[in-house]
């Protein structure tokens, strides 16, 4: 089941602050710019889904369990990962183990779930009125999936013209021909239905949640805690869900389903991280 609702739309557009704003194939869009550069956020639409995989998913795990979730508010979800060239123009340096001629435009990695919300509390702190968050893991699926039930967002077979991961569909030992093996530009490969870059590879993505194991076969709404009760869970968890595998991953672990976590302390250089607009 993938029932986005087309018909939901932004409650304020356009809004007044946004530097840029419109609508195309894709959905709605709007950019803002802050520290000189340019944050292009794209609308996801309320609906439902089935969050999970098939039994019958080539390459699926038992964490991946089938249930339908219904996200009751659509949200803003930046375009692309955060690239090196923001998180320098925040932070003041770049952490990166891939840095080149095309940095600026490389995912930033290296950087912890810890170091990804200092990030984010460094420009509300700079920009107040600017409320940034990680996506729910739920919303990340959504996203991801586009409105897609299948392995990937996109139609046809995985190959590495339209993802950057290992070219291998579960070899650890060797890389497929034409494989990377390094972070690859935001925005080098064809994007989702909702004007989303990467979703598959290139980078794993940090989560708001706490890692569960298994999250249940029952109909959910909105699957995320309120603001208390998910300080109180951060606090006694030490691991965090990351989703979308890496440019060094097989194919099997770059399905819209793949379910991953990692300590908050941890950073690597196939992390990085989104963002959400709004609480």
């Amino acid at each position: 089941m993938n029932q986005p609702n087309y018909l939901d739309v932004p409650q304020e557009f356009p809004p007044t602050w946004a530097s840029a704003y419109g609508q195309d194939h894709n959905g709605y869009w709007l950019e803002i710019s802050i520290y000189q550069q340019t944050l292009c956020f794209r609308w996801i639409p309320k609906g439902k889904f089935t969050m999970g995989s098939a039994e019958d998913e080539k390459g699926r795990y038992d964490d991946e369990d089938p249930h339908v979730v219904t996200i009751s508010r659509g949200f803003w979800l930046t375009d692309t990962v955060v690239t090196q060239a923001l998180w320098q123009a925040v932070m003041g340096e770049n952490p990166s183990s891939f840095q080149d001629s095309a940095a600026d435009d490389l995912p930033v990695e290296q950087v912890s779930w810890q170091d990804a919300q200092a990030f984010i509390a460094k420009i509300h702190a700079d920009y107040p009125a600017l409320s940034l968050r990680f996506p729910w893991e739920a919303e990340w699926e959504y996203a991801c999936r586009a409105g897609t039930t299948s392995a990937f967002n996109f139609a046809g077979a995985l190959n590495l013209e339209k993802v950057n991961y290992r070219g291998t569909w579960d070899d650890f030992s060797k890389w497929g021909e034409g494989a990377k093996q390094a972070t690859t530009p935001v925005k080098s490969y064809p994007s989702n239905a909702w004007g989303l870059y990467a979703m598959h590879g290139n980078v794993w993505e940090w989560c708001a949640d706490i890692w569960q194991e298994y999250l249940g076969i029952a109909v959910q709404t909105d699957p995320w805690p309120s603001t208390e009760a998910a300080s109180e869970q951060l606090l006694a968890s030490d691991s965090r869900v990351i989703r979308g595998g890496s440019w060094s991953d097989f194919g099997g672990d770059v399905r819209s389903a793949m379910r991953g976590h990692s300590s908050p302390a941890e950073r690597g250089n196939g992390t990085g991280f989104r963002l959400v607009l709004g609480h």
